[in-house]
């Protein structure tokens, strides 16, 4: 009876449809974001509940793993020399395992470019025939302590960055970057993309190595802390970070460089890219994150990557094993000329950097790209804010100034992107789906649920 004598006043849960329809009948309304968990087989969480003590304490192994992780870049090397289990006719890629029939068009374009740079193909021609033989072996960066951004193509003779966690000895590795437009990682392959490799290798690798190493190390998780103050998430926005890094490769390479020209070369390379450090900030996450590996039954995870095809996660309790379903078309602003219609689906190992809460999980650092979520900072904000129900906890390194200086979402727990029904939030950029056009615009999206169904069940298994 008193609900008819009052001013009614309504809480609205799931639909946001219903709480609309009655604001527009000026009811006062309050809307929860609530869904139902995502649907499991009971048998599954209840082994889940059952070792939900055991499961705590090794995340909170893992997660103190990674907050401690003290990636540094050392300097860089051919990737033949350096990485582990590299084979003179294996081409590492991004993502979950693929072989050549099911990959995306932009792979192809890349790992044919690859082919082409390596020397052992002419034309594309020749290299669509080498890539189908059976002769090249195809495996993922991830399993060879590497990341690559989209296509993620490392080949034998390709330049990569040294990056050591300083606290626990591991490596991780990553090309450098190309710049923007027609590049090998978005599935180009026409000759200027492989003359840009080639001065990649003979000029802009040797004088950076040199300078780099001059300085004995840079200190990476500092340049990535600064850089979320100065308006970077270190994923989709790179300019702060690439900015901080050449001030100090800058005066190195002055003084260990004997070739003038080539110097400022070099320099006006870096500059003019603001993606430079996008290969720097992927391998760090990777180098934090891969520490905590094989600590059961943890239900952290610690890699998200995809190929294009299929997005794949992986746990720091269940081992090497990837857990994977379809990728999906990210949500982009497009070049002028492109629509969603030419986009290939999600593509790369970028999600390595939202996997260590950067890129779309600090996405109310980077207000410079809100135009993605919507355009205003307040949609920033919400975004970050999400994740947090998702996370384990809150970095103790990265913060984010518009949030008071709050640590950055940490540590995704398997567990709560079933119970919330929230998957991770993901910048990204667009490749064409067809090889050899390259990036048509850039964009965010969230994960599928499918790989952290099939984890939780992996996670499960291990606990019978």
């Amino acid at each position: 009876m008193k609900l008819r004598e009052g001013k009614l006043k309504v809480i609205n849960l799931g639909l946001e449809q219903f709480g609309k329809d009655l604001k527009e009948q000026n009811v006062e309304t309050i809307q929860v974001n609530w869904s139902p968990p995502l649907e499991i087989d009971s048998s599954i969480m209840q082994i889940i509940a059952h070792h939900q003590e055991e499961i705590d304490q090794a995340n909170e192994k893992a997660l103190d793993i990674i907050q401690k992780g003290q990636p540094v870049l050392l300097g860089l090397d051919i990737a033949r020399n350096v990485i582990p289990g590299m084979q003179e006719n294996m081409i590492l890629h991004a993502g979950p395992p693929i072989q050549w029939d099911r990959m995306c068009g932009p792979m192809r374009g890349a790992i044919i470019g690859a082919l082409i740079y390596e020397g052992k193909a002419a034309t594309k021609e020749e290299a669509e025939n080498l890539a189908k033989s059976g002769e090249i072996e195809y495996a993922p960066c991830h399993e060879h302590n590497a990341v690559g951004p989209m296509a993620g193509i490392i080949s034998p003779s390709m330049p990569v960055f040294i990056i050591k966690n300083d606290t626990y000895g591991n490596e991780a590795y990553c090309t450098q970057n190309e710049g923007l437009g027609k590049v090998l990682r978005y599935g180009a392959y026409q000759s200027e993309v492989i003359e840009k490799l080639k001065w990649m290798e003979k000029v802009l690798y040797p004088i950076l190595d040199k300078a780099i190493r001059s300085l004995g190390k840079i200190d990476l998780k500092n340049l990535i802390s600064q850089a979320l103050h100065m308006g970077d998430e270190v994923h989709n926005r790179n300019r702060a970070g690439t900015s901080l890094l050449i001030r100090q490769l800058a005066p190195a390479i002055l003084k260990t460089s004997e070739n003038v020209t080539d110097s400022a070369k070099v320099l006006e390379f870096i500059n003019s890219n603001d993606h430079f450090f996008l290969n720097l900030s992927m391998p760090a996450a990777k180098c934090m994150l891969d520490a905590a590996s094989n600590i059961v039954p943890s239900s952290i995870v610690i890699a998200m990557a995809r190929n294009g095809t299929d997005f794949g996660i992986r746990l720091a309790g269940t081992g090497n094993k990837w857990f994977t379903g379809k990728a999906l078309i990210p949500d982009a602003l497009f070049f002028p000329g492109y629509t969603k219609e030419d986009a290939n689906p999600d593509i790369g190992d970028s999600t390595i950097t939202e996997t260590a809460g950067l890129g779309g999980f600090a996405i109310a650092a980077a207000f410079a790209i809100a135009q993605f979520v919507g355009g205003t900072a307040a949609d920033a904000k919400r975004y970050t804010n999400l994740m947090y129900e998702i996370t384990a906890t809150e970095s103790e390194n990265f913060q984010i100034p518009a949030l008071d200086f709050r640590g950055t979402p940490l540590g995704i727990d398997v567990r709560k992107v079933i119970e919330k029904n929230l998957t991770p939030f993901l910048d990204t950029g667009v490749a064409h789906k067809q090889p050899g056009i390259g990036q048509v615009g850039a964009g965010v999206l969230s994960a599928p649920t499918e790989p952290f169904i099939n984890a939780i069940k992996g996670l499960a298994k291990v606990l019978e």
